[in-house]
């Protein structure tokens, strides 16, 4: 394509990752059978993004590929690159970050549809910490026979963990990988958060109400893996419906918040029923929280950031849902990929049951084939067959 554009939430690697990709191209362009390098420029820095403003042709105009850093600073700037794409359509002219989905933004009229591929860079996985440069193995376990799962899961796990030390400190990189101490990360936390509020939102949106924002969000965190009821929500902290809608969107927007949406046959009633809230990070969500202990929750949101940096990384358009009937059975998340739909219920428990398989069970006969055996993912270390339809799987040998 022309153009990638690269988004996802503040300090999750953009920009050390457009400038590594850079400075390789600048060091290969040094042969003289090599590209010339790529010119980097942020609109971070302010006569980039006052140029942006001023005369977008005229930053965008080059016969060498461009990186634009941040480019939800000045969405407009991307009808200039539509226009100098169609001018000149080689592949990979362009390389685009921004920390926020430009395709949500309402002030985004340009899509760059047909010239841009859209990737979203997640908060590091699990696997990636350990600096094994990838997510769980969830694209072997869709590939691969079930009864080949437990050879397979078993061959590679990147070693035992404990799911409450992942929780408490996220996938950013700077808490994740540099920082040691709970009082350093909280620090972080708490400088991520002000930056959020006080530069990156208003750059979205107009926020007249700063609290009132700050006090959405510590009930949105509280309600993880819960189905969002924005009226109840609203009423809880004193906010009327309308808000809470727009506050949530530019949660999303921003790449933080995370709604999973429910699983039907009729993709219609999709967009009817009710999502699940979760956060993009735990340990941001659990500094907002204020939240001591990580709760099941948070073990099911590690698990879903495992799944979205790989769903995300596939060419094959897959789903991650949820499934609840007005019975009460529910899964905590259906990965519909193709004709197949694989069931996933998470446990925080050690020493999983039968009966923590009744919901999984309850998916599979309302499925039939399509259904594959349900996995259910625990804090402990048994791996076995529950039944012939259910795998008790430790957590960190998939995630």
């Amino acid at each position: 394509m022309p153009a990638v554009v690269v988004t996802g939430a503040r300090q999750t690697g953009k920009t050390t990752l457009a400038q590594t990709l850079g400075h390789a191209e600048h060091v290969q362009g040094t042969r003289p059978d090599a590209p010339p390098g790529r010119r980097y420029m942020s609109l971070d820095d302010l006569d980039v993004l006052d140029l942006a403003r001023r005369d977008p042709d005229a930053l965008v105009r080059c016969s060498h590929p461009v990186t634009l850093d941040e480019v939800q600073r000045e969405p407009t700037l991307l009808s200039a690159v539509k226009r100098e794409i169609d001018r000149d359509r080689r592949p990979g002219r362009f390389l685009l970050t921004g920390s926020a989905n430009l395709l949500l933004m309402h002030r985004v009229s340009e899509s760059l549809a047909g010239r841009a591929s859209y990737l979203t860079l997640w908060p590091m996985t699990r696997r990636e910490q350990l600096g094994l440069g990838r997510c769980g193995v969830w694209e072997e376990l869709v590939g691969a026979d079930d009864r080949d799962w437990m050879d397979l899961i078993g061959a590679d796990s990147g070693g035992r963990e404990e799911w409450r030390l992942l929780a408490r400190r996220g996938g950013f990189p700077v808490p994740a990988v540099h920082l040691s101490t709970a009082d350093d990360r909280a620090i972080w936390f708490d400088s991520y958060v002000r930056t959020y509020l006080e530069r990156d939102l208003q750059a979205l949106a107009s926020i007249t109400a700063l609290p009132d924002f700050r006090r959405l969000m510590r009930p949105a965190c509280l309600r993880l893996g819960s189905t969002v009821n924005q009226s109840e929500l609203g009423r809880d902290i004193g906010l009327p419906q309308p808000t809470v809608h727009r506050y949530l969107n530019l949660l999303e927007t921003s790449c933080l918040l995370v709604r999973v949406p429910a699983y039907s046959v009729n993709r219609t009633k999709r967009l009817m029923k009710s999502p699940k809230l979760y956060w993009a990070d735990t340990g941001l969500a659990m500094y907002l929280s204020q939240e001591d202990e990580p709760r099941g929750a948070h073990l099911e949101n590690l698990v879903l950031q495992d799944l979205l940096a790989w769903r995300d990384s596939r060419s094959v358009r897959t789903e991650i849902l949820h499934w609840r009937t007005t019975t009460g059975d529910e899964v905590d998340f259906v990965i519909e990929a193709g004709e197949s739909l694989l069931p996933i219920e998470v446990k925080a428990t050690r020493r999983p049951r039968l009966r923590d398989a009744r919901h999984l069970r309850a998916f599979r006969a309302e499925y039939g084939r399509r259904a594959r055996p349900g996995l259910l993912l625990h804090g402990g270390e048994t791996l076995a067959w529950l039944t012939p339809e259910v795998l008790a799987v430790p957590w960190w040998m998939v995630v």
